[in-house]
């Protein structure tokens, strides 16, 4: 039996454990992240402010992508290491091991990790939006429950997104679901399942959220050149309309924020969008996409008269 001294001295040390104490239930699981890009930043950063011990950065090889890994290393106290030819120089102990690689990589890595490290007990994840749980399966083999964790969220370098309220999309093995969202609700962001067959389709809806968003927004800018405006300008002129537009999105949804010439009919109007727009075929070819897809799920007047005008312009660029 344990003296009172010895239960002291536990206690004051924090993470000490005598023998036969069993283990806090609650305690956090200890995590390892493959990958220093942008993700594994916004992860490791978001997973250090909620208490997580990040025991290591790895990085998928030497160079510029291990000074990554050793910068992030420092910031959440966590050590660097890379994934080099001799796997038997690879020590990995967490309890949980997230993969933030590109899609294209988490292959390669899964293979190079499959037979170097012990994977019994332990939770595998991946951070991949379309791809599933299925991609780790060399670790499910191994004794690992495997799972993919996403964030509806856009990572780009020079920007540091909180994960906070931020949706992750999981799916996977019983138990990696369990801790992928016992994670996420320390990292106060929101988790729900997604099955396995809806991943291609969530991220597709995801590229349309931020990706193409932005391709928008770039081709609203090179329509702004034809107004005499510069670039930089055509920015900054664009972010009271826009962050209206998003404020009126999140209010009242997409037709209550749905407004302009084709809500209204106003087929004129967009006879003469058209008609200037063919300095800018491609910005053309968007309008008339977009346009088409308003007719189709958005309030407006004057559908037939407006279709006709969306084909006339369309057979003028000579795509149909």
């Amino acid at each position: 039996m344990r003296n009172a001294a010895d239960v002291m001295r536990a206690t004051a040390l924090g993470s000490a454990i005598l023998p036969g104490m069993p283990r806090e239930k609650s305690a956090k699981p200890r995590i390892t992240l493959i990958g220093a890009g942008n993700v594994a930043v916004a992860l490791a950063r978001s997973l250090h402010k909620a208490g997580f011990v990040i025991e290591q950065i790895v990085s998928r090889a030497a160079g510029a992508s291990l000074q990554r890994a050793k910068r992030l290393a420092v910031e959440v106290n966590a050590s660097a290491t890379f994934l080099g030819r001799d796997r038997s120089k690879i020590n990995i102990h967490a309890d949980v091991v997230w993969f933030c690689v590109p899609d294209g990589a988490i292959a390669d890595a899964t293979q190079s990790l499959a037979t170097a490290i012990d994977w019994t007990g332990k939770v595998a994840l991946h951070s991949s939006g379309a791809l599933t749980s299925d991609e780790l399966d060399a670790f499910r083999r191994r004794g690992a429950a495997v799972g993919s964790a996403h964030p509806l969220m856009t990572f780009v370098r020079g920007s540091r997104p909180t994960l906070a309220g931020v949706p992750f999309a999981i799916e996977g093995d019983r138990k990696a679901v369990q801790a992928a969202r016992a994670i996420v609700k320390n990292l106060r962001g929101e988790s729900y399942s997604i099955r396995a067959e809806d991943k291609a389709a969530y991220h597709a809806w995801g590229t349309f959220a931020s990706p193409l968003f932005t391709a928008l927004l770039a081709t609203s800018e090179q329509v702004a050149l034809c107004a005499g405006l510069k670039q930089s300008a055509a920015r900054r002129r664009m972010l009271p309309i826009l962050k209206q537009t998003l404020a009126n999105y999140e209010a009242l949804g997409a037709a209550g924020a749905f407004s302009g010439p084709i809500v209204r009919g106003d087929v004129n109007t967009v006879e003469k969008h058209l008609t200037v727009l063919r300095d800018v075929p491609v910005a053309q070819q968007v309008y008339v996409a977009l346009a088409r897809a308003a007719l189709a799920y958005l309030p407006t007047k004057n559908r037939k008269m407006v279709e006709k005008v969306l084909k006339s312009a369309h057979r003028g660029s000579g795509r149909e």
